[in-house]
């Protein structure tokens, strides 16, 4: 390995391996679907590729699958056909207005609560409200019941929206780029998973690292999948999501991956993922 590489990750030394919550993935607080977010402060490492993708192969597997998307971006929700400037509700009202849920699902390869532009008004409009950190928690139990996962992708920051959706879910997972710099996030994420346990949410964890954008013929990427495992361990995904044309194709038709290319290596690697994703959940209960 690198040696620079291997000695200049302060944030992610042997001191803060594995730290209390970061395995386990605990038991459903509310019961009925488990809630998994999908999380990473730093934009560009495929959180909503994955979190559509993931949704899609969970489907292929017979789970019924709610998806919410919480990045004022919207991708996810232009990702499987909606155009978010002619939706007349989003999660801005479920979250800011508590619109029930169910008022702005739509159905596409999976349930989708779809995004628009107003999100990016809805930490301002969340500061001054009482319990503000747990209105999605709220929102999503009239609907816990009716699905077996609820995935949600979060915006690129840790803001109050982020803080919503780790306060929601009983685990995270996080997609990292394979390359150095992205893997220093993580030590951040950690800290503020550290606070939401403290004071909000005290089963949600780690199920998972999710290396994306992988080159296997990068001595660099290879090394960044070297330091993830070593400070790790086991918490690292064992599929791998490698660059391929094909992620960035596949919204353009309003689909996933699997349902653009199915016999493709990129639907196969999230068939992996959730495969994997289905084993912890079997493991833990």
């Amino acid at each position: 390995m690198n040696a620079h590489l291997a000695t200049s990750t302060p944030t992610l030394g042997s001191h803060q391996r594995l730290p209390k919550g970061l395995r386990v993935l605990e038991g459903r607080a509310h019961g009925g679907a488990r809630i998994l977010a999908l999380a990473n402060q730093k934009g560009g490492v495929a959180k909503t590729t994955s979190t559509v993708n993931l949704a899609a192969a969970l489907v292929e597997e017979g789970r019924r699958v709610l998806v919410c998307d919480l990045d004022p971006q919207s991708n996810l929700t232009m990702s499987q056909g909606f155009d978010p400037e002619r939706l007349e509700r989003s999660m801005y009202d479920v979250l800011v207005h508590k619109l029930p849920i169910e008022e702005i699902i739509q159905h596409a390869e999976f349930d989708l609560a779809v995004a628009s532009i107003e999100l990016a008004g809805a930490e301002l409009a969340l500061a001054s409200m009482i319990g503000r950190e747990r209105a999605l928690e709220k929102a999503l139990l009239t609907v816990r019941r009716d699905y077996d996962y609820v995935l949600i992708d979060t915006p690129p920051s840790l803001g109050l929206i982020t803080i919503n959706a780790l306060t929601a879910s009983d685990g995270i997972i996080v997609p990292v780029q394979c390359e150095y710099l992205s893997l220093r996030g993580l030590a951040q994420l950690e800290a503020t998973l550290h606070m939401i346990r403290e004071n909000l949410n005290p089963r949600v964890a780690i199920v998972g690292i999710l290396p994306t954008m992988f080159d296997g013929r990068l001595v660099h990427a290879r090394e960044a999948i070297e330091i993830l495992e070593e400070n790790f361990g086991n918490v690292v995904f064992k599929t791998r999501i490698r660059k391929t044309v094909r992620y960035a194709e596949a919204p353009v038709q309003g689909q996933s991956v699997l349902r653009y290319d199915p016999m493709g290596t990129a639907a196969q690697a999230y068939r992996e993922l959730a495969k994997e994703v289905l084993a912890l959940d079997e493991a833990t209960g």
